[in-house]
């Protein structure tokens, strides 16, 4: 005998609601925007990142100042500065020989608050 909770987990698909998945599957993102959109968020998935990230809410900084106050070495900074900058979340300008790294958009600090907030209901 099977009991309710195995009956709602195994779908026998004797009646689909068929405007209701039209209506999802007509708004759902292509695939590979779906792609785009979960390589966006392995980049979330290092706390190194989503901290250097934070300080540049803040303020525009170069590698050194955001290495110090993070008590990291540059390398370590400068590597995860690369993937942010190839991920198009951070930019960066040219000021005689030093470079200063800034959010790309307002979207990323979005993003991030809104990501903040889930996790501290």
């Amino acid at each position: 005998m099977r009991s309710n909770d195995e009956a709602v987990e195994r779908c026998e698909f004797m009646h689909v609601h068929e405007d209701i998945v039209n209506d999802v599957e007509n708004n759902m993102p292509d695939e590979e925007t779906l792609y785009d959109l979960a390589d966006l968020f392995k980049i979330f998935a290092d706390s190194t990142r989503i901290k250097i990230l934070y300080v540049l809410f803040e303020s525009e900084m170069c590698v050194c100042d955001i290495a110090q106050l993070l008590k990291m070495s540059q390398s370590a900074i400068s590597h995860q500065l690369r993937v942010l900058k190839t991920s198009r979340l951070v930019k960066n300008r040219r000021d005689g020989k030093t470079v200063f790294y800034s959010l790309s958009d307002n979207h990323i600090k979005t993003i991030l608050d809104q990501g903040l907030e889930h996790v501290q209901e």
